[in-house]
């Protein structure tokens, strides 16, 4: 019997829903794994709103001056301090690792495992430029600037705490991405998905680029307003 012959024959209604989770049978053509990195973005979607939505009610409402973030994160080069150029660089690192991630998607699909493999631990790589720099920023305003979460001397004291909040989750959100870029490309190169496909590099994918994506609301709102 077939599987469309095994799909009409069951039974309908409550009864046939249950039969078909139970026997893992594929209810929708979006395949489970992909489903629920969806459903995982969506949540997160909101979370991150949420601190982006926070930070324009404090921004607006505060009467305490707001820190010149042009300032703040400015850096030398052996002259005078050019402007936001260290977020500038790891905007840049992101976006072209959302290219890098593309092409790895694009050869899973033609099955040229190797070339996948190389592509995702370039990916990785920026990836952990990216939390690198992002350390290199923290330990600056923290140090240098006296910056912290309860406040600092440039004015509103919650921007400490914002600051550290919004990019810090995201931070978060970068190296977990990370290691589970790793953990993809381990096993795309030890041949785990020969005969499984190469889905889960595109499921991988989904999650770069949404913290890619996130990271561009972030330098919008919070670096440049």
């Amino acid at each position: 019997m077939s599987e469309a012959e095994a799909m009409n024959d069951s039974p309908e209604g409550m009864t046939g829903l249950v039969d078909d989770w139970s026997a893992d049978r594929q209810a929708y053509q979006v395949p489970w794994g992909k489903a629920m990195m969806w459903i995982f973005l969506v949540s997160d979607t909101f979370i991150f709103s949420c601190f982006l939505v926070g930070y324009l009610n404090v921004r607006l409402t505060t009467t305490a001056p707001w820190p010149p973030q042009s300032e703040i994160f400015a850096l030398s080069f052996g002259g005078a301090p050019i402007p936001l150029i260290l977020i500038a660089i790891m905007t840049f690192i992101l976006i072209t690792s959302s290219g890098t991630m593309a092409l790895a998607v694009n050869m899973g699909y033609r099955k040229d495992k190797v070339k996948a493999f190389w592509l995702i631990c370039i990916t990785a790589a920026f990836g952990a430029s990216f939390v690198g720099m992002q350390m290199f920023e923290w330990s600056k305003l923290i140090l240098d600037e006296g910056v912290r979460p309860w406040g600092n001397p440039f004015g509103a004291p919650q921007f400490g705490s914002i600051f550290f909040m919004v990019t810090g989750f995201h931070g978060l959100h970068v190296t977990g991405g990370v290691i589970y870029l790793l953990w993809v490309a381990f096993r795309v190169k030890r041949g785990y998905y020969d005969n499984k496909g190469f889905e889960i590099i595109e499921i991988a994918g989904l999650y770069w680029h949404f913290v890619d994506l996130v990271w561009v609301f972030i330098f919008a709102f919070f670096y440049l307003l």
